[in-house]
């Protein structure tokens, strides 16, 4: 019985002709033997399975050989090629870094570089998976890699670029492998398919490709397994049967019965699916694939970037054309919804079915008002109110009764008179309320509404009618009406005047001679504070005292007349001593001062 060996190893790469996916790469390589013009160190990173390593073992085989073609490849029949092909070769050598990834490994290594090749031009290291190498592995290796000897090359291998230190890169050549790409891979594995003489279906290669993501290697594994279940005859059904995979019709189903609101089926279909053992999530994984898919399906500019089977894309292109794009967009931002709340979620099943529901429901008319208000339309209705007009006058509404027929009605009265009828004695009128004024007020903020003023009037208007220096007359005020205005507006000051607000509260304006009002402050800094805003002050007290005829004066004050400023405790202490009942309100609900 022959020998079985794995595709994997049978089909690998013995030239750069032969290497899939990495042309450009290749052709770097190639033209650097053509021109002679070789690096003392490579790197080739990339995925696994892509060709590293048998590039770089292609790439050594090239250097060292006799007689170069005139493309850069290896002739295959001098004396270094034999012994390459033979596995004798004592000018390639190959160490496995994830072994030897010590400094005495490292330390034989650099002991190595120094006999020059017997056979051939160059020795050549290939060290694979490098970055397994210690950092004092890393360390010694450094000299030797920036500076080695006329005849040596090395080549490192890797599929983590990140964990090397730039040290190491700074040294190298880099090279980066492309991961391969469903097309790639699909007309690889029909050449190795037609080799081996077995019959193959195009889709169910497709489905081997997007299984090893990737990775050639892979690919040629999973042939291997798919060949021995199907016995020669790969086909579409059995891959999918021998790899544990969802059927693609599933999602084909899923989109068209979401398309026509067919919730109950959807549900059937996803029972079904779960009972074959399939978990929700690769459903909703698979599911969100398929619609993006078919999204990229819709624009022929867009088409190139589905990585599946001619009758795959064709089939896409179908369906594309039953979708609205809207109803997709919804459906992916619905789907990556669920795929982040899967882990989390303690009924997983719950949170597809709710999933794929909404998905179903994307394109279902509404039902009218009944379905509920629109934040749009709520958004609309407050924005009307803020922009209503302010009402002048709001005139009191009596109840009146009916006039006869023959009297005309009405249109708007002006001045309360007798009523020809008798006025309905039922329910007392209620009071007019300043319902219009409350809704312009709602376009200032509610800290204007909360902090009102004395007496009936919001601070809204306040607001508004704070830049009119001219607003009021000439009514007089008293102290305490100065004070608590001051201490009113300091309340009322914005976010970016706190700091000067709170020290303002600590100011005791006084009438020096009526309407003259005098403030004292601390020191020239604060005076220089307050002095900023002088003329908003006026025109505030100006405008809540009623009088256009208000000056302010900003003072430092005197030594003599600095009191003595007193703690919080202090201030409760002489308020008891002022008025002995709060004293006993404190008392009473056993309070402390905060």
């Amino acid at each position: 019985m022959e020998e079985y060996i794995v595709s994997a190893r049978k089909y690998r790469p013995i030239s750069f002709d032969t290497v899939v996916g990495q042309q450009a790469l290749t052709t770097t390589l190639r033209n650097a033997v053509k021109s002679g013009k070789l690096a003392h160190a490579y790197l080739f990173c990339g995925p696994r399975g892509v060709g590293k390593t048998t590039c770089a073992r292609i790439f050594a085989k090239a250097i060292n050989c006799l007689t170069p073609t005139e493309q850069g490849e290896a002739c295959g029949h001098c004396e270094s090629c034999q012994a390459f092909n033979e596995q004798r070769s004592f000018n390639i050598f190959e160490l496995d870094a994830a072994s030897n990834n010590s400094v005495e490994h490292i330390k034989t290594l650099m002991e190595q570089t120094r006999i020059p090749p017997q056979v051939g031009r160059y020795k050549v290291f290939i060290i694979d998976e490098v970055h397994m190498l210690s950092t004092a592995a890393f360390n010694a290796f450094l000299k030797t890699l920036e500076e080695p000897p006329a005849h040596v090359i090395f080549i490192l291998a890797t599929t983590e670029k990140h964990k090397i230190l730039p040290t190491i890169l700074s040294r190298c050549q880099i090279y980066d492998f492309e991961r391969m790409t469903v097309r790639n891979t699909i007309d690889h594995l029909k050449s190795v398919a037609q080799r081996e003489g077995i019959t193959v279906e195009e889709e169910a290669l497709a489905v081997i490709a997007e299984k090893a993501d990737g990775g050639m290697r892979d690919a040629l594994s999973i042939f291997d397994q798919c060949a021995s279940f199907c016995q020669g005859n790969i086909t579409y059904q059995k891959v999918i049967e021998d790899l544990n995979v969802l059927d693609a019709e599933n999602y084909f189903q899923l989109i068209d019965l979401s398309i026509n609101n067919k919730v109950s089926d959807i549900m059937l279909l996803l029972n079904g699916i779960i009972n074959k053992g399939f978990d929700g999530g690769l459903l909703i994984q698979g599911l969100a694939r398929h619609v993006r898919n078919v999204l990229m399906a819709k624009d022929p500019q867009t088409l190139p970037l589905l990585e599946v089977s001619d009758q795959q894309r064709q089939r896409y292109q179908e369906q594309a054309k039953r979708c609205d794009t809207r109803m997709l967009y919804e459906a992916l931002r619905l789907m990556n919804q669920c795929d982040i709340q899967y882990r989390q979620s303690s009924n997983k099943r719950l949170l597809v079915e709710l999933t794929l529901i909404e998905i179903a429901q994307i394109t279902q008319p509404d039902e009218g008002p009944a379905s509920g208000r629109k934040p749009r339309r709520l958004k609309s209705l407050f924005k009307h109110l803020m922009q209503q007009p302010r009402p002048k006058t709001a005139a009191p509404q009596v109840a009146v009764a009916k006039p006869a027929a023959s009297s005309p009605t009405p249109t708007t009265p002006t001045t309360p008179t007798t009523p020809t009828a008798p006025i309905t004695p039922t329910t007392p009128t209620p009071s007019p309320k300043p319902t219009p004024k409350l809704m312009s007020s709602i376009s200032f903020s509610w800290n204007n509404l909360r902090n009102k003023p004395r007496g009936n009037m919001p601070a809204a208007e306040g607001s508004q009618q704070e830049n009119n220096p001219s607003a009021g007359d000439q009514q007089p005020f008293d102290q305490h009406a100065l004070e608590l205005e001051w201490l009113s507006m300091c309340n009322r000051m914005p976010q970016r005047l706190s700091g000067v607000a709170t020290r303002m509260k600590n100011m005791s304006p006084t009438i020096t001679e009526f309407p003259a009002v005098e403030v004292l402050v601390d020191n020239q800094l604060a005076q220089e504070q307050v002095e900023s805003i002088k003329g908003s002050i006026i025109n505030t007290l100006k405008l809540h005292l009623h009088n256009k005829d208000i000056t302010l004066t900003i003072r430092v004050a005197e030594h003599q007349e600095l009191g003595k400023i007193l703690t919080r405790s202090e201030q409760f202490q002489q308020m008891e001593e002022e008025n002995p009942s709060v004293g006993k309100l404190r008392e009473i609900f056993d309070l402390v001062l905060a």
